[in-house]
């Protein structure tokens, strides 16, 4: 395992501005609105803040003052944060992101999570901290062989865990990393003690059966997983990531709006815009890091390489598991059920799919809560 210290060189930073500036925008439809995919109106203003006023040596000083390492894992290079907590006795916490996200989501749970000592909480919640981008991602990418599909990831994390040598800890993850997490518990049942993820665990298997005495909420979730409108991005990636990556490799406006659209689409349904719903700067340092790292094509091959198992039937996990979900997420619980040991389900008011950066307070409560069953 090296230290690693993120670096850009300025050239890069440079020319991302002036890319920016050249951006050669599309036409578009009056009165459209997001109906038909991201305003110009509204990409040309966030473009505008990332080549101006955005300030990338800020957030990349923030995210240089945790320690960061690179090994490699079964011929991959794997980044990683690791945060260690004052506390002796803290629990170790393995958390993943997913598309798109990385570890940026996570800028502002890392210290409630690692000290809750200096913000307010007990000591006995405490985690030592390890939250790696997944192969194909920032500064774990890219990927250069196929078959980096979630189980090889999980594989992976099996193993980073053993090199820290942590022989009991917990795992939790959002997106691609409520995938991931419960894999890793199936994978390593004798040293994971809990899984968290926010979002929904399971998915309906078509028999109307199943819908009998959902309550309203839930059956108001049941239309997200029939969103034929919204899984335009996800059937691309699972099928021609070569292909979409040459424009959003080539134009940071292109990377810019492929991910702009998922956190307008994703974030609290209350919330208007994006950055009502998670900081601007923040949003902007998670684009940052798909443009500076090349990684467009990369993160989208995890798409290709695990589409054959999004809807398998897993065995059921013996594991202890606690749900979050939040507006926005298609968590039913009977579904959950099926191949999960939940002990544990929160569902709240406010935040959305992206919860480490929407609601930061509300995730880092519910994790400590539901870990407290199981430490």
């Amino acid at each position: 395992m090296k230290p690693f210290r993120i670096d850009i060189p300025q050239a890069d930073l440079d020319d991302l501005r002036e890319r920016l500036a050249r951006t050669r925008w599309p036409d578009e439809l009056d009165g459209a609105g997001w109906s038909y995919g991201v305003p110009v109106a509204y990409a040309r203003r966030l473009a505008e803040h990332w080549r101006t006023r955005y300030d990338w040596r800020e957030h990349e000083a923030a995210l240089n003052a945790h320690p960061q390492f690179v090994t490699g894992i079964d011929g991959q290079d794997v980044h990683f944060l690791h945060v260690r907590s004052p506390e002796p006795d803290a629990l170790p916490l393995l958390i993943t992101h997913g598309w798109p996200g990385s570890v940026v989501e996570f800028m502002k749970v890392i210290g409630p999570l690692t000290d809750p000592r200096a913000h307010g909480g007990d000591p006995a919640d405490a985690f030592h901290l390890v939250a790696p981008s997944i192969p194909g991602f920032g500064f774990s990418g890219p990927t250069r062989e196929r078959g980096w599909d979630v189980a090889r990831v999980a594989r992976a994390w099996k193993e980073l865990m053993s090199r820290l040598g942590y022989d009991r800890y917990g795992t939790q993850g959002g997106d691609t990393g409520a995938t991931i997490s419960p894999m890793v518990g199936r994978l390593d049942p004798d040293r994971v003690v809990g899984v968290h993820v926010n979002g929904g665990l399971g998915h309906p298997t078509g028999d109307p059966a199943e819908l009998e005495g959902l309550t309203e909420a839930e059956l108001s979730r049941m239309s997200l997983y029939a969103d034929e409108d919204g899984r335009g991005y996800a059937i691309m990636q699972a099928t021609r990531p070569q292909t979409l990556a040459f424009g959003l490799h080539d134009s940071p406006a292109g990377q810019l709006a492929w991910i702009a659209e998922k956190f307008k689409e994703w974030t609290d349904p209350a919330r208007e815009l994006p950055e009502d719903a998670v900081d601007r700067d923040q949003l902007l340092t998670n684009i940052s890091l798909y443009w500076l790292t090349g990684t467009a094509a990369s993160s989208a091959r995890l798409y290709k390489e695990s589409a054959a198992s999004w809807f398998g039937r897993p065995e059921p996990s013996p594991i202890p598991h606690g749900v979050a979900v939040f507006p926005g997420d298609p968590g039913i619980r009977r579904f959950a059920e099926r191949e999960h040991h939940v002990v544990h389900w929160s569902e709240f008011g406010r935040g959305g799919h992206f919860a480490a950066m929407e609601a930061p307070d509300l995730l880092v409560d519910d994790v400590r809560a539901f870990f407290r069953l199981v430490r």
